[in-house]
């Protein structure tokens, strides 16, 4: 093959100089999936506040079955399709959504970049999907519905042993225009979170002989957490000690159906039962009559070893799916996963760990990278699989894989 020299003018087209993108900017482009964002977020955050949001319950089991059980799907494409134009959004708890998912309630969370939910509540606003804020937050209600005017705000209630002062948030909550209640049910105590206790986990952060230690690659963090308004609980009373501590202190062991009715006569938008892990729960609080249900494990926070909520899915779908709105969160970590969730029979997912993760890694703009990541996911699943809205999604786009079964009940194991 004979060999020249290369022309100018042939080199030409082939010379592309961008301006440089620097900074946190350049890091988020770099993004491209929410694992992605998780290793930015983890060298930027501090060990105690990466492992309170990274970490589960004891061994971390139902979280890594929870993700291991999205990973474990198979897609069934329809081709020949035209995709050119794909609709995303519907109406969840009576009014449109941009996207079949909206941010999760999540707790302390300032503390794990100092815009917080702010920065999640504005994001969600611009992007067309809820933003539920967690009886746990760090921002109050009012600053909330403050960041976030015109869009959908959910508040997240836990019952407290003290009945007055969480309808007291409820009445705050409704007073600011927050649309649907989210109760959870799966915290009767805390849960075993090993991580948070290995690292000495306090609200605020303590400064120790080891956290001065893991600040020095990460002096951006801590001159953010010391120059801002200090790290507190904007609907409670100011805190100092471990996380379990609170909780164990705050939380009612004794909730029981009963007090969900009677939370149901006080609030007047939606109300949704968040922690549903059995079929017969999930029939229950239907028979109660709330609006919707979430299937969830609490990110795997609570009891090690729970039921997957992608599996439960399709049998509380089916059985269910007529009467009420159903929900689900735990282990999504893509946007394949949600087109799956909604496949399968859910009419929206939640995203804890992956919006704060994008928080952690950015900020705002890391957040908005985050909902970003997921459309895009959604988006181009769907178009992949031949489908223009979510309504066409239905359960033969979808094989869950058996990786976990039951074994089977001998007669003598009855016993």
């Amino acid at each position: 093959m004979k060999r020249q020299l290369p022309k100018p003018r042939d080199l030409a087209p082939l010379l592309r100089f961008e301006k440089p993108k620097l900074g946190a900017r350049r890091r988020l482009d770099a993004a491209l999936t929410i694992e992605d964002l998780r290793r930015i977020a983890k060298r930027r955050t501090p060990r105690a506040a990466f492992d309170y949001t990274d970490g589960a319950a004891e061994a971390e089991i139902s979280l890594d079955r929870a993700r291991q059980a999205f990973r474990d799907i198979e897609f069934h494409p329809a081709i020949l399709r035209d995709v050119e134009k794909v609709t995303t959004g519907w109406e969840v708890l009576g009014a449109p959504v941009a996207l079949p998912f909206g941010i999760a309630p999540t707790g302390f969370t300032r503390m794990m970049q100092t815009e917080g939910e702010y920065a999640g509540a504005r994001v969600a606003g611009r992007s067309g999907i809820p933003f539920a804020l967690s009886t746990m937050g760090t921002a109050s209600i009012e600053d909330v519905a403050a960041a976030n005017p015109d869009g959908r705000n959910w508040f997240q209630l836990y019952m407290w042993k003290d009945r007055e002062r969480s309808m007291a948030l409820v009445e705050r909550a409704a007073a600011a225009g927050f649309d649907t209640l989210l109760v959870t049910v799966d915290v009767p105590v805390a849960g075993a979170r090993l991580r948070d206790t290995r690292n000495g986990m306090s609200i605020p952060p303590a400064l120790t002989p080891a956290t001065v230690l893991d600040a020095l690659p990460r002096p951006r963090w801590w001159i953010d957490f010391l120059t801002t308004e200090p790290l507190a609980f904007a609907s409670l009373d100011r805190w100092s000690g471990t996380v379990a501590e609170l909780l164990d202190s705050m939380f009612d062991p004794t909730v029981t159906f009963e007090d969900l009715a009677w939370i149901r006569q006080q609030w007047p938008g939606k109300v949704v039962v968040k922690g549903i892990q059995t079929l017969a729960d999930a029939r229950a609080v239907v028979d109660a009559g709330v609006d919707g249900l979430v299937l969830s494990n609490h990110g795997g926070r609570q009891l090690d070893r729970a039921p997957i909520p992608f599996h439960l899915l399709p049998e509380v779908a089916r059985e269910l799916g007529r009467d009420t709105e159903i929900g689900l969160d735990t282990g999504i970590m893509s946007g394949a996963d949600i087109v799956a969730s909604i496949a399968l029979g859910a009419r929206f997912t939640l995203i804890g760990r992956a919006y704060l993760y994008g928080l952690m890694a950015g900020g705002e703009a890391g957040v908005e990278r985050a909902v970003r990541i997921l459309a895009g996911q959604v988006e181009r699943t769907m178009r992949l699989l031949g489908v223009r809205a979510l309504e066409e999604l239905a359960p033969h786009h979808v094989t869950q894989l058996t990786r976990l079964a039951p074994r089977p009940v001998a007669d003598q194991d009855r016993g």
